[in-house]
């Protein structure tokens, strides 16, 4: 897949007249929030409004998030059109969604699907995964599968089936996996960058006005770790 990054320093995965696909770097925020920084939808907007000469206010929907600390896949649409078909996409569960996250400890098992109720403290903005159902708590659901295996750290694949709040770094911190630099869910130091390593790898999905099947592949951040993957 050709990459094509901008002066903004934005990495285009894809783009056409409806939507357009983004590999989100570590500390972009996807949509305004009470830091006042500068978030990745409005780059996003200032990049299409340079690249095509648009006057006054460009449209642009944000359709789901990534966390702070992540990277990889977001996907961002051009039209109102695009935005209500992929919300429903995304809400349904009708696209497939691939992390790579990297730990420091390997789980027992190879290949697992791991299934937790996540219940939510907005005080400290993290999710706690429980085996059995509590008050306020959400059902939880992936796959992962340890694909590599380095000199200190272990590589997963995962696929997601629910979309909750931090729920891949609860749902591996539950099993004693944290991600490397996720001090929040029990990594003992964090990464120089601020990031962790949990990257939005893959999203499958039909587009929302074409109906053509598109894959998008997100290339992982140039540092150590992710290049020996």
């Amino acid at each position: 897949m050709k990459v094509v990054s901008n002066k903004n320093n934005l990495q285009i995965l894809h783009e056409d007249n409806h939507i357009i696909v983004v590999n989100k770097r570590v500390g972009d925020i996807v949509q305004g929030d009470k830091t006042g920084d500068k978030p990745l939808s409005d780059i996003v907007k200032e990049y299409i409004k340079d690249k095509y000469n648009k006057p006054g206010d460009v449209f642009l929907g944000v359709i789901h998030r990534l966390d702070r600390p992540t990277t990889g896949i977001v996907v961002f649409a051009r039209t109102s059109k695009a935005l209500s078909r992929m919300n429903e996409m995304f809400s349904n569960r009708e696209t497939q969604k691939t992390y790579w996250a990297v730990v420091k400890n390997k789980p027992q098992q190879n290949a697992a699907k791991l299934v937790h109720y996540l219940k939510r403290n907005e005080k400290n903005n993290t999710s706690k995964a429980h085996l059995k159902e509590v008050p306020d708590s959400k059902l939880a659901s992936l796959d992962y599968t340890v694909f590599k295996e380095l000199q200190n750290y272990v590589a997963l694949e995962i696929n997601l089936h629910t979309g909750r709040h931090h729920q891949i770094r609860a749902q591996l911190a539950a099993i004693g996996s944290p991600i490397k630099g996720d001090l929040k869910y029990g990594f003992d130091r964090s990464n120089p960058d601020g990031g962790i390593h949990l990257h939005a790898r893959k999203l499958v999905f039909v587009h929302p006005v074409s109906k053509e099947n598109i894959t998008i592949i997100a290339p992982t951040p140039d540092e150590t770790i992710w290049n020996a993957l």
